[in-house]
């Protein structure tokens, strides 16, 4: 019997900007189902590897496998609806909701129903939202929008980059807890970029410690964050 391959797997992950080492050699395994955060001091590449694993930047060296494939070999568009990003910032595009909701899933020729779009919306809480116009959301609703809108390709791995860092403790709180409950209900495999020690905590098992670009430390989180605290 064949085993599995994991479902994300980075070899020798590097990438460099005009000489300059941002991220360096990062060899991690992701298994399905599995939530690792990825923490660190800023400026230690966090975000710059969150970009590398659906290719918003080119790796200089080293690249990704998805279920064991080289992701040089599948189309751009095609890995970024499998592996898709939250930023900490959310970026929505002119126009409804319902817009933005149906912007993805139409990239690859389907059309989300009146049903489906009032699905996504309410499991990030915001049902009837579908014909609001986007300049008129709070922060903390762009961020939910933000993270229908990546839901709705119906992604395999789900990147998160400090997705509530630019909220206030109220709304950091509740999306914060609408993150784990779909996590856990879709069974997602994750990766979450977190300057917050707690935060890693409550989201997951495993972490990912980098310093200036390198792979510190990997492994059971309060292994990891201690590890952090010795630096």
């Amino acid at each position: 019997m064949t085993e599995e391959p994991p479902l994300l797997r980075t070899e020798h992950l590097s990438r460099e900007v005009r000489g300059h080492p941002i991220v360096e050699d990062i060899n991690l395994t992701v298994q399905r189902g599995e939530v690792l955060a990825i923490i660190g001091p800023s400026g230690s590449g966090k975000s710059s590897l969150l970009r590398l694993l659906n290719r918003l930047d080119e790796p200089t060296r080293g690249t990704v496998y998805l279920e064991g494939i080289d992701y040089r070999t599948i189309p751009p568009r095609e890995l970024r609806r499998r592996v898709g990003l939250v930023s900490q910032i959310p970026y929505l595009f002119p126009g409804t909701v319902a817009d933005n909701l149906r912007f993805g899933p139409r990239q690859h020729g389907e059309e989300l129903s009146d049903r489906e779009i009032a699905e996504l919306l309410a499991r990030v809480g915001l049902p009837s939202y579908a014909e609001r116009d986007v300049s008129e959301l709070s922060v903390g609703e762009a961020q939910r929008i933000s993270l229908a809108r990546t839901l709705a390709n119906r992604p395999q791995v789900l990147l998160l980059d400090e997705p509530t860092s630019a909220l206030d403790e109220q709304s950091k709180g509740e999306v914060e807890a609408l993150i784990k409950r779909i996590i856990r209900e879709e069974h997602l495999t994750c990766l979450i970029v977190t300057h917050d020690p707690e935060q890693a905590r409550r989201m997951a098992r495993q972490a990912l410690l980098l310093v200036a670009g390198r792979q510190v430390c990997l492994g059971p989180i309060e292994e990891v964050i201690r590890a952090q605290s010795v630096l």
